[in-house]
């Protein structure tokens, strides 16, 4: 009676097989005829309870059916898997199935950006300017209006290098903005000068939602005779409608830096309520992007640009904090996260 239901079995599962034509089918059938809950299976562990002579029948014929089914299995498995997987020849080449996904790679969020600011002042006449991420103190502080002990280099969260003054050892540092550039720029370069900065910068702080400890920067420049606020101003407005819509209004208010005299902080109308208050301008209606202001006259004098004949203005904005407000991204840290379900997105 067994071995009739061996032949019987095997019989079924060699004619089901035959009709299989896709590997989710293929597991589906090994399931069911090889798996643990299989009838082949339960009959092997049935052999106990037979008699001597009728197990060993049993027993030989049930191996014999189990190991002619595993051998057809895999059998099948390679004949599926090569004319799914294997171009180029007439047997595994089904030319009615969806080709394989290539998966593209594009610039990162940040670098598109950069990217875009880069382009946008560049339509302004500014030229990109780079320089050293290890930078000396004297570029980094000293010759924009901040000297040793001054009260502003609290301001800035310093990643130090090899700082021995006792010693007489030349301070280096991670520079903590690209304003360095700036003062390379023209310490060799005679006015007319515009230019922008972009590039890292680094910070010894505590890393969270809004901070990072490396981070980008986008520096402006512009030294020439009779520059005024005004120049300034339009710059920016240009520069902001470019970047966040070309109905945004801007604000300027009085703020310190010391390497500009007078300051401001440059805030856009927010995109998101156009001024009526909502969350992500604090129901201000206004969001802060940059600061500015007219380049300091000791900062021109330390250069040997006479600042009674020239004048200019600087401005720096965060790059990252770009696309923190134009695509609500409420984590920085996401940026350098190398997420790809994130970094996908753009």
């Amino acid at each position: 009676m067994i071995l009739n239901q061996l032949e019987e079995l095997s019989a079924k599962a060699s004619d089901e097989l035959g009709k299989v034509d896709n590997l989710q089918e293929l597991e589906a059938w090994r399931i069911r005829y090889l798996g643990r809950k299989s009838s082949l299976t339960d009959i092997l562990r049935s052999l106990a309870n037979l008699p001597l002579e009728e197990r060993r029948a049993v027993g030989a014929s049930a191996n014999l059916i189990k190991q002619k089914l595993e051998a057809c299995h895999e059998e099948k498995k390679r004949e599926l898997e090569a004319f799914i997987f294997i171009p180029g020849s007439a047997d595994g080449l089904d030319v009615t199935l969806p080709g394989q996904p290539v998966d593209l790679g594009h610039l990162h969020l940040t670098t598109q950006i950069l990217e875009e600011v880069c382009e946008i002042l560049g339509g302004m006449g500014f030229q990109v300017a780079e320089g050293p991420d290890v930078e000396w103190d004297y570029y980094n502080f000293e010759a924009l209006n901040m000297p040793v002990n001054h009260p502003a280099r609290d301001m800035f969260a310093t990643l130090w290098i090899d700082y021995e003054r006792d010693s007489g050892t030349k301070p280096m540092l991670l520079r903590t903005h690209t304003s360095p550039v700036q003062i390379r720029v023209m310490e060799n370069t005679q006015p007319p000068i515009r230019i922008i900065a972009p590039g890292r910068v680094y910070r010894y702080e505590a890393t969270d939602a809004t901070h990072e400890w490396m981070f980008n920067q986008v520096e402006g420049l512009a030294v020439d005779k009779n520059i005024t606020m005004a120049d300034l101003k339009g710059t920016l407005l240009e520069f902001a409608r470019c970047l966040f819509g070309k109905d945004r209004k801007c604000r300027f208010r009085c703020d310190y830096f010391p390497f500009v005299e007078p300051g401001v902080d440059v805030a856009i109308d927010c995109f998101a309520c156009s001024g009526a208050g909502c969350r992500l301008c604090g129901n201000s209606g206004w969001i802060e992007i940059l600061g500015a202001g007219m380049v300091h006259p000791e900062v021109l004098r330390r250069v040997n640009i006479d600042p009674d004949t020239y004048s200019g203005f600087a401005f720096g904005i965060g790059v990252e904090r770009i696309p923190l407000l134009r695509y609500g991204i409420d984590d920085i840290r996401l940026f350098y996260a190398n997420d790809i379900r994130f970094l996908s997105q753009f």
